[in-house]
Protein backbone atom coordinates (compact mmCIF):
# COMPACT_ATOMS: atom_id res chain seq x y z
CA UNK A 1 0.00 0.00 0.00
CA UNK A 2 1.39 3.39 -0.99
CA UNK A 3 1.40 5.77 1.94
CA UNK A 4 2.26 9.41 2.41
CA UNK A 5 3.35 9.34 6.03
CA UNK A 6 3.12 12.77 7.67
CA UNK A 7 5.81 13.06 10.36
CA UNK A 8 4.41 16.37 11.63
CA UNK A 9 1.26 14.51 12.63
CA UNK A 10 3.29 11.93 14.52
CA UNK A 11 4.95 14.78 16.42
CA UNK A 12 1.59 16.49 17.04
CA UNK A 13 0.09 13.30 18.48
CA UNK A 14 3.18 12.68 20.63
CA UNK A 15 3.07 16.19 22.02
CA UNK A 16 -0.70 16.02 22.49
CA UNK A 17 -0.24 12.91 24.60
CA UNK A 18 2.34 14.74 26.70
CA UNK A 19 5.19 12.46 25.64
CA UNK A 20 8.76 13.43 24.97
CA UNK A 21 10.67 11.61 22.22
CA UNK A 22 12.25 9.12 24.63
CA UNK A 23 8.86 8.19 26.11
CA UNK A 24 7.33 7.79 22.66
CA UNK A 25 10.29 5.63 21.63
CA UNK A 26 9.80 3.34 24.65
CA UNK A 27 6.07 3.08 23.96
CA UNK A 28 6.83 2.02 20.39
CA UNK A 29 9.71 -0.31 21.34
CA UNK A 30 12.22 1.86 19.49
CA UNK A 31 15.45 3.58 20.39
CA UNK A 32 15.16 7.33 20.80
CA UNK A 33 17.23 7.76 17.64
CA UNK A 34 15.02 5.28 15.76
CA UNK A 35 11.92 7.19 16.77
CA UNK A 36 13.50 10.53 15.91
CA UNK A 37 14.20 9.31 12.38
CA UNK A 38 10.45 8.88 11.83
CA UNK A 39 9.70 12.41 13.05
CA UNK A 40 12.40 13.93 10.84
CA UNK A 41 11.60 11.87 7.70
CA UNK A 42 15.06 10.29 7.77
CA UNK A 43 13.10 7.03 7.75
CA UNK A 44 9.65 6.32 6.32
CA UNK A 45 7.69 3.64 8.20
CA UNK A 46 5.94 0.75 6.48
CA UNK A 47 2.16 0.70 6.62
CA UNK A 48 2.33 -2.04 9.26
CA UNK A 49 4.55 0.20 11.39
CA UNK A 50 2.14 3.10 10.91
CA UNK A 51 -0.74 0.90 12.12
CA UNK A 52 1.32 -0.14 15.17
CA UNK A 53 2.23 3.48 15.94
CA UNK A 54 -1.40 4.54 15.63
CA UNK A 55 -2.54 1.80 18.03
CA UNK A 56 0.08 2.66 20.62
CA UNK A 57 -0.51 6.41 20.36
CA UNK A 58 -4.33 6.13 20.32
CA UNK A 59 -4.85 7.67 16.91
CA UNK A 60 -5.66 6.26 13.49
CA UNK A 61 -3.38 5.18 10.65
CA UNK A 62 -5.56 7.29 8.35
CA UNK A 63 -4.62 10.39 10.36
CA UNK A 64 -0.90 9.60 10.23
CA UNK A 65 -0.99 9.22 6.43
CA UNK A 66 -3.25 12.19 5.74
CA UNK A 67 -6.48 10.47 4.71
CA UNK A 68 -8.36 12.28 7.50
CA UNK A 69 -7.83 15.34 9.66
CA UNK A 70 -9.52 13.65 12.64
CA UNK A 71 -6.85 12.28 15.01
CA UNK A 72 -9.36 10.21 17.00
CA UNK A 73 -9.02 6.46 16.50
CA UNK A 74 -11.86 4.44 15.01
CA UNK A 75 -11.06 1.57 17.37
CA UNK A 76 -8.88 0.86 20.38
CA UNK A 77 -6.99 -2.29 21.22
CA UNK A 78 -6.95 -3.26 24.86
CA UNK A 79 -4.28 -5.76 25.75
CA UNK A 80 -4.99 -8.43 28.32
CA UNK A 81 -1.28 -8.55 29.02
CA UNK A 82 -0.70 -4.84 29.62
CA UNK A 83 -4.03 -3.96 31.26
CA UNK A 84 -5.78 -7.12 32.49
CA UNK A 85 -8.41 -5.32 34.63
CA UNK A 86 -9.56 -3.01 31.86
CA UNK A 87 -9.53 -5.91 29.41
CA UNK A 88 -11.69 -7.98 31.77
CA UNK A 89 -14.11 -5.11 32.38
CA UNK A 90 -14.59 -4.31 28.68
CA UNK A 91 -14.98 -7.99 27.87
CA UNK A 92 -17.67 -8.26 30.55
CA UNK A 93 -19.50 -5.15 29.31
CA UNK A 94 -19.52 -6.41 25.75
CA UNK A 95 -20.91 -9.80 26.78
CA UNK A 96 -23.28 -8.50 29.49
CA UNK A 97 -27.03 -8.56 29.08
CA UNK A 98 -28.55 -5.19 28.28
CA UNK A 99 -29.63 -4.07 31.80
CA UNK A 100 -26.11 -4.60 33.21
CA UNK A 101 -24.45 -2.96 30.22
CA UNK A 102 -26.86 -0.04 30.37
CA UNK A 103 -26.25 0.44 34.12
CA UNK A 104 -22.48 0.40 33.64
CA UNK A 105 -22.68 2.91 30.80
CA UNK A 106 -24.97 5.18 32.85
CA UNK A 107 -22.48 5.06 35.73
CA UNK A 108 -19.64 5.89 33.33
CA UNK A 109 -21.55 8.92 32.04
CA UNK A 110 -22.12 10.18 35.59
CA UNK A 111 -18.41 9.81 36.37
CA UNK A 112 -17.20 11.78 33.35
CA UNK A 113 -19.72 14.58 33.98
CA UNK A 114 -18.30 15.27 37.45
Amino acid sequence: METSFLPDRLKKIREGRGLNKAEAARLLNLSKMGYQRYETTARIPSYQTIVFMAQKLATSPEYLIGLTDDPEPKELIISKESDPELFSMVRYIISADHPVRDRLLAYYKRIIEE
